[in-house]
């Protein structure tokens, strides 16, 4: 069983950054693609980014050059670096792991994002 926990959520303004991260319970970075994913009111869930095992990064055009994964396998700990944040940012953000091989799927309790002046 994976537990995944995120943190770093809050209230910034337009042009403002954030960092979430994503404390995993085990040492899973090798075995799954890992992503953050958000869901906005009154919208379905989305992609927001994933980086497999191997390292290889996937991003929503949306978010492209300002948003950045990154993970430290020594902290378990997957992190996403949010820059020049517009308010359709706002949204509860999602921290994702797959396991490569069985495809079981876990998920975190969310932290909330809210972009606005």
């Amino acid at each position: 069983q994976v537990q995944l926990v995120e943190s770093g959520g809050g209230l910034v303004q337009p042009g403002g950054s954030l960092r979430l991260s994503c404390a995993a319970s085990g040492t899973i970075f090798s075995f799954a693609t890992m992503g953050w994913y958000r869901q906005a009111p009154g919208k379905e869930r989305e992609l927001v980014t994933t980086v497999t095992s191997g390292g290889i990064t996937n991003y929503a055009d949306s978010v492209k050059g300002r948003f950045t994964i990154s993970r430290d396998s020594a902290k378990n700990t997957l992190y996403l670096q949010m820059n020049t944040l517009i308010p359709e940012d706002t949204a509860v953000y999602y921290c994702n792991a797959v396991l490569i091989f069985s495809k079981i799927t876990y998920w975190g309790q969310g932290t909330q994002v809210t972009v606005s002046e």
